[in-house]
């Protein structure tokens, strides 16, 4: 996961699609399980997208996070998101800025290699390394090697589907079948 090239100044990451689609009053982040080293699969069941941030009273996180990248490098960027969202008191956009900061300005973060879509009940992000904290037009956003293809799949199906589950499954199953770098064991996370 770790192979990557420029393009007009964003990093694009060999190995994985992320996808978010909000809509409706709903928002889903949904990512592919494939880690690949070159053109080997190292791991076909990878947990892309998870659940961030301190309890409600579901018990479950109120902020939920995929990454494109390498693997180590988003674990500390999760907890780094989560330690932002403490201090400030659970506000995605505060917390997400914080951390563009950081990780454009800090030493040791500024070597880590990887993009995350983070999102709440109210707003949906993409965070870059470059610093760069983007809200998505129109509600749907795709990082990744397969992310152009699911981002053009999502927006194909956007007026015509409702449900954002099923637009984040469909464009992910579209990215698994063009990219080989995605495959179709997907982790979907909604709040």
């Amino acid at each position: 996961m770790n192979e990557q090239h420029a393009s007009h100044g964003l990093v694009q990451w060999h190995g994985t699609t992320i996808i978010g689609v909000k809509k409706n009053g709903r928002t889903v982040i949904a990512g592919d399980g494939q880690v690949s080293m070159g053109n080997t699969v190292m791991k076909p069941n990878a947990r892309k997208v998870r659940r961030i941030g301190a309890a409600g009273e579901d018990g479950l996180g109120k902020v939920i996070a995929g990454f494109a990248g390498a693997t180590a490098d988003a674990f500390t960027l999760f907890e780094r998101l989560e330690r932002k969202l403490e201090q400030h008191r659970g506000q995605l956009m505060r917390a997400a800025v914080e951390l563009a900061k950081d990780w454009r300005t800090d030493k040791y973060l500024r070597n880590l290699e990887a993009l995350m879509i983070v999102a709440d009940a109210e707003t949906m992000l993409i965070l870059t390394g470059n610093g760069d904290v983007l809200e998505p037009e129109g509600g749907i956003a795709a990082i990744g090697s397969g992310g152009n293809y699911a981002l053009a799949a999502a927006k194909a199906l956007d007026p015509y589907e409702d449900d954002p589950e099923k637009i984040a499954r469909r464009a992910m199953q579209v990215a698994a079948e063009v990219c080989v770098f995605t495959n179709d064991r997907v982790t979907l996370e909604e709040i």
